[in-house]
């Protein structure tokens, strides 16, 4: 039974209650969620983590409305998307939610501009070419590639795509950044360069969930939840958070050191 009281206005991007998953495949019931009661505020950096099996990819379907809960309830932003129909999880999957993946997902012959342009096709709010251009330049601006807007997926490193992935996925404005194991594909520096984008956007005020198997990863998040069995085991604040700027600092001392030596 859903508690009423649960869902009263609150500043939460993500509010769940009692959500479960069940996948039946023949005589037999996978319950891949739980049970799972979950809000995270708007402004929140989170790391969800978990083995395999555990849950954690069925939980970020869902809250990225890309499967939906057998039981339970889900307010995204304040909307109610636990019993909306594929046009309108479409529609709100758009509008709302950022998504980056692990392996960036550009088109290999469209520049990084007209990478981050294309979530503005697929609105119901028809864009003119100078908008687009100018919002998707903006949000380059803020990963730090404006200058390579022209650049194809070919020219640029593996962290620069990424960060093309990140403008694409900002360039609706969306009230959460869903991503899903972001520094899987990258070395050691890049993957804190990410991170050092992520917790720029994050303070600027942008919401972002991360699913991370990395724990040095989970690190530079403020809160971590931590899923076993499709149950919450674990919900606390990152303690001696690391900061992506102090943290390539050290290592440019430890390579300078090593040259010199």
């Amino acid at each position: 039974m859903i508690a009423e009281d649960f869902f009263v206005p609150t500043n939460a991007v993500i509010q769940l209650e009692e959500l479960h998953k069940i996948y039946h495949t023949g005589e037999v019931d996978v319950h891949a969620v739980r049970g799972v009661s979950l809000q995270i505020q708007r402004g929140e950096f989170v790391a969800v983590m978990g083995s395999s099996g555990s849950g954690k990819s069925t939980l970020m379907n869902m809250i990225g409305c890309l499967d939906r809960p057998t039981n339970g309830k889900y307010l995204l932003d304040g909307t109610d998307v636990s019993k909306l129909n594929r046009d309108e999880l479409a529609e709100i999957r758009n509008q709302k939610i950022g998504f980056i993946f692990q392996g960036f997902n550009l088109l290999a012959r469209t520049s990084a501009l007209e990478n981050t342009e294309l979530p503005m096709l697929y609105t119901r709010q028809r864009l003119h070419h100078g908008e687009r251009h100018e919002r998707a330049l903006r949000s380059l601006e803020m990963v730090g590639l404006a200058k390579r807007a022209d650049h194809h997926p070919n020219q640029l490193s593996g962290g620069q795509q990424q960060r093309v992935a990140i403008a694409r996925s900002l360039v609706n404005q969306p009230a959460l950044l869903l991503a899903d194991e972001p520094t899987g594909n990258l070395d050691s520096q890049t993957s804190i360069e990410i991170m050092g984008v992520f917790q720029k956007l994050n303070d600027a005020g942008i919401t972002i969930v991360m699913v991370t198997h990395e724990l040095d990863i989970a690190r530079y998040t403020k809160r971590t939840v931590i899923l076993r069995d499709g149950k919450i085991v674990s919900d606390e604040a990152v303690k001696d958070r690391s900061i992506a700027e102090k943290e390539l600092q050290k290592l440019r001392e430890e390579q300078q050191a090593v040259q010199l030596a």
